[in-house]
């Protein structure tokens, strides 16, 4: 039995060691298969990241304790050269985020282990803690300046006073929020006038000076932006001297029908600020090379990388305003000329993960035909993107260091692991195996990537899951499974919450198209689906189900559907549309009143551009097709059981959707059944929520599907 002893952070006193038993017991080795409570076994590696020489790799291990209903992370570090490993943090709290120092010598990191998450350092052989910062709300995401003299973290401030017992001094008590615009909400949180801010200090290695909120006290917006917060949307200079960041600096009804976010440089010699998107910043853009009139960046502009001498910023940006699925096109901005290159202009697909090489030469994650892969693009070429990997599977993220890049990897066979790639002939050779005893220990099924015909004559990449221990001479049931986003790849991913070999696991098999609507096979492709919710895209599910329902071994009878968010509202459509093709529905977060749902979520910039607008507009062709086609308004057809899940906590897609869908099924006399977390958003993410999720999920399907 493999136990480690883990503590919960936020004490001050000694901790309380938590255990995380990650071994198997003899039943489930003696079963050899795939349960929740298997996979809630399995470590899950973060963040990684390459020393200064590429000698040495630090890497985040996060496990659970579902008695604790709580998990730990602690930081491993991986020598690169005789491939051993080991801990470095003290395991009695979390310790997140650990990045070098300019040299090497010392790691940085955050960690609870002081009450609230600080900025802490230590030696790189993970000796000597200390710890850095003091601040009060706590530190959210941080980096060091190149010259380990400057810092800058996140954390959030208060800039307004919503509440009403800050409003009204004489009504403590009271627990009203109070608000004269939009974005009241957003993904998880109600507003209460607190922001995420930039910060700026000095720091002699033991605590932090000369602290500068360079977003602005008074700013009413998060900078990195809501809701993920992401500190990768910050980068200093390579001098130390400037700071490049994204930002959308709007309020109310404009941040949210807009998605008008911008790189912004802050210099550090006297606080100026420059937004390099904008016309007067900008003045005109190069296009394969040649200048061109200048394009307002009127969409996303995030993620600024500074090239190594500092003279460019290479960003990620969306050019159609108000869509949030929009290319995202690789672009460099000359800091010397003020001119903009769209380096992937010829390329038909989108550019994440964005890293220089050199000065000259950049790689990034580029979703290609279902699969995530490293690519490559230099300055000084013709604008050709060159593809250094190949195969079935996703490339997430990766770190180049010395000479050597590590990525983090998965399959759907498969958990994150790392792998060192070569980026001259895309070779991959796996360096970690964290979950190696219980890969040791069950059987997945196979995954078969089958290319199916549509309705108007395209070809569609379907991945198609079958149980462990297939038999072609027997009858399984299958599960079409409709994807979220819903611009969202249906790649080679592991997930926690649909996890497509969990589902095979329990005997079914699994069909997963990349219907109209996602991404890695051009933007056409992808495009398709925004303003025509029930169109083309419905027909690729249907395309892709009753392919494989004609084969011997697929029982037509027992078929199933099942999606979240969008893929929730695929189920919710389909209920009112399928032809008696399913015996069982599962829709989780899912759309169900298109009118209600423009009024309740947050973000209105997606459901203008998705659905074409708002439901009053009459005039509006486009809306008013999407209005027609909202699931509630077939609800007259429904005639099959559906299981419904919801959050409480989700305000993208409010929990009152799935009440309204609950309601019509039982009003109408369907067997149906809510599943109600009062504790989670648009997903599930605690441990026994999840256990519970996957229990109800499976129970539903065996009763309708296996009897």
């Amino acid at each position: 039995m493999a136990v480690i002893a883990l503590g919960l952070g936020g004490c001050k006193e000694a901790p309380v060691p938590l255990e995380i038993d990650n071994s198997l017991s003899a039943e489930e080795i003696a079963a050899a298969r795939l349960t929740p409570e298997v996979m809630w076994k399995m470590g899950r590696i973060g963040s990684a990241v390459l020393s200064p020489d590429g000698s040495a790799l630090l890497y985040t291990l996060t496990r659970y304790n579902m008695a604790e209903n709580i998990g730990v992370t602690v930081i491993v570090l991986h020598n690169m050269d005789d491939g051993s490993s080991r801990f470095l943090t003290d395991t009695s709290t979390n310790s997140i985020a650990p990045v070098w120092n300019h040299d090497g010598s010392e790691i940085w990191f955050l960690s609870n282990r002081s009450g609230s998450m600080q900025i802490w350092a230590m030696k790189a052989d993970g000796s000597a803690p200390r710890q850095v910062s003091n601040v009060e709300a706590g530190v959210e995401s941080f980096a060091l300046a190149p010259d380990g003299k400057h810092l800058h973290y996140t954390a959030h401030v208060h800039v307004k006073d919503i509440k009403s017992s800050d409003l009204h001094k004489d009504m403590p008590k009271s627990q009203a929020r109070i608000y004269d615009d939009l974005m009241c909400r957003h993904w998880d949180y109600w507003d209460e006038g607190d922001y995420a801010h930039i910060f700026v200090a000095s720091t002699d290695g033991t605590h932090l000076a000369d602290i500068r909120d360079i977003t602005g006290a008074d700013s009413a917006w998060d900078t990195p932006l809501a809701p993920y917060f992401d500190g990768d949307e910050i980068a200093w200079s390579p001098d130390g001297t400037m700071l490049a960041y994204t930002c959308k600096p709007l309020t109310g009804t404009e941040y949210a029908q807009s998605t008008d976010s911008d790189i912004f440089i802050w210099y550090a010699e006297n606080g100026a600020q420059q937004n390099i998107c904008k016309p007067i910043a900008c003045g005109r853009y190069q296009y394969n090379g040649r200048a061109a009139a200048q394009t307002p960046f009127v969409g996303y502009d995030k993620y600024p990388v500074w090239a190594p001498d500092g003279t460019k910023i290479a960003f990620r940006s969306q050019r159609r305003a108000g869509n949030e699925s929009d290319k995202e096109r690789l672009f460099v901005y000359d800091c010397q000329t003020a001119m903009m290159r769209d380096c992937t202009a010829s390329f038909d697909y989108n550019a994440t993960n964005v890293v220089w090489v050199d000065n000259d030469t950049l790689c990034f994650i580029a979703p290609i035909e279902a699969t995530h892969q490293i690519c490559r693009v230099a300055l000084s070429g013709n604008g050709n993107v060159e593809v250094i990997t190949s195969g079935d599977h996703d490339i997430n993220a990766f770190t180049l260091a010395g000479g050597r890049c590590v990525a983090s990897v998965t399959t759907i066979s498969m958990a994150t692991e790392l792998f060192e790639v070569n980026l001259q002939n895309g070779a991959m050779t796996q360096i970690t195996a964290v979950n190696k005893e219980i890969y040791d220990n069950i059987r997945l099924g196979e995954v078969q990537k089958r290319w199916v015909r549509t309705t108007d004559g395209k070809q569609m990449l379907t991945w198609v899951i079958l149980p462990p221990d297939f038999d072609a001479t027997k009858k399984y049931p299958a599960l079409l499974y409709c994807q979220g986003g819903p611009q969202s790849v249906v790649s080679q991913f592991w997930s926690y919450r649909w996890n497509f070999q969990l589902m095979a696991a329990q005997g079914y098999i699994v069909v997963a198209p990349n219907r109209r609507g996602l991404p890695s096979f051009g933007q056409e492709w992808l495009d398709q689906i925004s303003g025509d919710y029930a169109g083309q895209n419905i027909c690729d599910y249907l395309s892709a189900i009753d392919d494989v329902a004609k084969e011997e071994w697929c029982n037509a009878d027992r078929l199933g559907c099942v999606g979240a968010s969008y893929g929730g509202y695929s189920v919710f459509y389909l209920a009112g549309h399928h032809n008696k093709r399913f015996k069982a529905f599962i829709a989780h977060c899912g759309i169900f009143n298109f009118e209600s749902m423009y009024g309740e979520t947050e973000e209105l910039f997606f459901i203008n551009n998705d659905y074409g607008g708002a439901y009053w507009d009459k005039q509006n062709a486009t809306a008013m097709r999407s209005y027609a086609n909202s699931p509630h308004k077939a609800v007259a057809d429904w005639d099959t059981p559906i299981l419904i899940f919801t959050g409480e906590r989700d305000f993208r897609i409010p929990y009152t959707q799935s009440l309204q869908a609950f309601t019509a099924a039982r009003v109408r006399g369907i067997p149906a059944r809510l599943v109600e977390f009062s504790d989670e958003a648009h997903q599930v993410f605690k441990p026994q929520n999840s256990l519970v999720w996957n229990r109800e999920f499976f129970g539903w399907l065996d009763k309708y599907l296996k009897h």
